[in-house]
This record gives C-alpha cells, sequence and structure tokens, in this order.
C-alpha cells in the first residue's frame, strides 16, 4: 500500500521503523538503531553523512545520535511521494538527493572559504555563525539552493528525528498531547 502522507506512514509505521541494511541483511530498525548498528548508508557518502550530522546538531542537539544521516539516507531511497523529508514540503523538485548534495556542498564551500576548513571542523561560535548568514539569505560567494531554504529544510530534518518521538517530545519536558497516539512505542 503507498503511503502518501506523513501522518499516514506514521500511524501505519507506528513503531517508527524504517528498512535499513545492517550486515548484508535488510533490518527494520528506528534512525537511532541504525546509526548504532552502523547499518550501510545506500545514498550519502561517509563525509556527507558527517557533514549531515554535524550541521543537524547544530540545530538540534542530539541530532547525531537520534540518527540524522541514516533517516535522510534511508528517505532519500523511497519514492518522492513516501518521502519523510522536509525538502518534499517545501516543493523541493525530487530527486532530492540532488538537492541534499548541493546543499552540503555549498554548506562546507562558504565553510571553507569563511574559515578554511569544512563544517565539521569548525567550532561552535563559527558554525553558528554560517548558520546566521544562511538565516539571512544567500551568503556572498553562496554556490548552492536558496540558503534559506537549505536552512529550513536541514533544521526541520534534524527537529523532526530529535523531537518527532514521544519520548523526543518528552525530553522537552512537555506531556504528548497527540491527536493520533502510535498504537506502541516508537
Amino acid at each position: 500500500m503507498p503511503v502518501s502522507d506523513r501522518r499516514s506512514f506514521l500511524r501505519g509505521a507506528g513503531l517508527g521503523l524504517l528498512g535499513f541494511t545492517v550486515a548484508g541483511a535488510r533490518v527494520w530498525l528506528t534512525p537511532r538503531e541504525a546509526r548504532a548498528a552502523d547499518a550501510e548508508l545506500q545514498t550519502l557518502k561517509p563525509d556527507e553523512a558527517v557533514s549531515l550530522e554535524t550541521i543537524g546538531e547544530a540545530f538540534a542537539p542530539g541530532a547525531t545520535e537520534a540518527g540524522i544521516a541514516w533517516f535522510v539516507d534511508q528517505q532519500l531511497g523511497v519514492a518522492p511521494n513516501d518521502s519523510l523529508l522536509m525538502a518534499r514540503y517545501f516543493n523541493v523538485p525530487p530527486p532530492y538527493t540532488d538537492f541534499y548534495r548541493a546543499s552540503l556542498d555549498a554548506i562546507n564551500a562558504l565553510s571553507q572559504a569563511r574559515h578554511d576548513q569544512v563544517f565539521a571542523e569548525l567550532d561552535r561560535d563559527a558554525a553558528t555563525g554560517l548558520m546566521r548568514e544562511m538565516l539571512a539569505g544567500d551568503p556572498e560567494g553562496w554556490q548552492g539552493p536558496p540558503a534559506l531554504l537549505v536552512y529550513l529544510v536541514l533544521r526541520n530534518d534534524a527537529v523532526d528525528v530529535v523531537y518527532g518521538t514521544p519520548e523526543g517530545i518528552e525530553s522537552l519536558g512537555v506531556p504528548l498531547m497527540a491527536h493520533i497516539e502510535p498504537p506502541s512505542k516508537w
């Protein structure tokens, strides 16, 4: 049965499990579990995964441990209409892999131009400064999709992975008041 929207997917998935490959076998895991099991990345290159984790961490602390790179990688491999990536909801034209690669490349190029190092090597203040530049619009020398769009998509992907589960919501000290309760713990 094709899944056409986020609510249907989450209601159907129940446990928040996605398909990953671990040691050559297809298994159902959360992105956090996939990262812990060192599941194989299907689309992202290792350096892209590191960049995505670092950028995600800058937006939502805990994104690395929550498995942002595995979440994005897995979702890049599904049909665009089934994707839970924020790129879909911001009407980024598929294939989304092109957008994510161009975005990561643009952030790293900006980081290199400003600090002579890739984003993953920046200290917190420098990383925050680059994020602020992106939020303000295309920084001087920006070579990628619109910087504000990149900012919004990557930030929302990070927030989804960190806070998009009952445990994530509860970590904020807010009781879960779901419109549709998951059938069991994710």
